[in-house]
């Protein structure tokens, strides 16, 4: 064999041993314990969870995005794509014509058994803790091969830390009433939203033992008389006519804070904005540590 054709034969197999292979296998099993394969990571997603929706475009994957359900909008990008319903219970005709590689959704979802009946992949999680949103974003780092999906975490999970350091000293132990929807229902201690608020260094008047947001008795806040209360502008309105209500120390004394529409949404989803969660949270606990003494917020 002449020394041009050895030469030849040993530049293309040092080419192919270094060209990186562009598509190959790879498994994931989801929060169903289901294991589902792909011959390539999924290039085309429809995700049926604002929080998944979040997490795909916070490990910097919008692109891959080609549908939605109608409650996600952030970032502001996912607004123009196609929205396919609601996640519980969306169009299996408008998710099938959007051709997806894979559709992410909550467990709780009703749909999974007949979009894999008409071939499509579907890959279940659903984050209800602060672990869980840990392992979501590594789950879906896994599925859409991001390298540095821990750095991301870490950057989480560094933000909710912070805003627990920028409290005062005088914001610890305050007792925190927070409403998630009228029922009213509430964010537990043992809920992402409680977990929170616990790193936060406050304290949560509804126990673990009662759930993760448990529908209350009105008349449990009035007892538990909360030294300040969280709520969303759409929770609040009536809030002080129930009841009782006018004579929680925290309606009393002005320590209610109410959240805008988009404040809400950070709050009330387990995704990558809870670091921002906590410092919306944080301003909220100054500003009325503020106040109690006597300052200017």
């Amino acid at each position: 064999m002449s020394s041009w054709k050895v030469f030849l034969r040993t530049f293309a197999w040092v080419l192919v041993a270094w060209t990186p292979v562009s598509g190959h296998a790879l498994t994931v099993i989801d929060d169903r314990g289901v294991s589902v394969s792909f011959d390539r990571s999924p290039q085309r997603i429809v995700s049926l969870l604002p929080s998944l929706t979040e997490t795909v475009c916070e490990l910097d994957q919008c692109h891959r995005l080609v549908g939605v359900d109608r409650y996600s909008n952030y970032p502001a990008s996912v607004q123009r794509l196609p929205q396919v319903g609601g996640g519980l219970d969306p169009s299996i005709e408008a998710i099938v014509a959007l051709r997806p590689d894979v559709v992410l959704m909550a467990t709780s979802s009703k749909v999974g058994d007949r979009l894999q009946s008409l071939g499509v992949k579907v890959v279940a999680l659903e984050p209800r803790t602060h672990a869980d949103v840990q392992r979501v974003l590594l789950k879906v780092g896994q599925l859409l091969e991001v390298p540095d999906a821990q750095k991301v975490w870490r950057a989480i999970d560094a933000g909710v830390s912070a805003a627990a350091q920028s409290l005062p000293s005088s914001v610890r132990g305050t007792r925190v009433y927070f409403e998630v929807n009228q029922g009213p229902y509430a964010a537990g201690e043992s809920s992402f939203i409680g977990e929170t608020l616990t790193r936060l260094g406050v304290k949560n008047i509804v126990s673990s033992e009662m759930g993760p947001f448990p529908k209350l008795n009105p008349e449990f806040v009035v007892r538990a008389n909360p030294d300040l209360i969280m709520v969303g502008q759409r929770s609040a309105v009536g809030l002080v006519q129930r009841p009782g209500w006018g004579q929680i120390r925290a309606i009393r004394e002005s320590r209610l804070c109410v959240f805008e529409v988009d404040q809400s949404n950070v709050l009330v989803r387990p995704g990558p904005r809870m670091a921002e969660a906590a410092r919306i949270m944080a301003g909220c606990l100054t500003a009325k540590a503020q106040i109690m003494a006597g300052k200017k917020p």
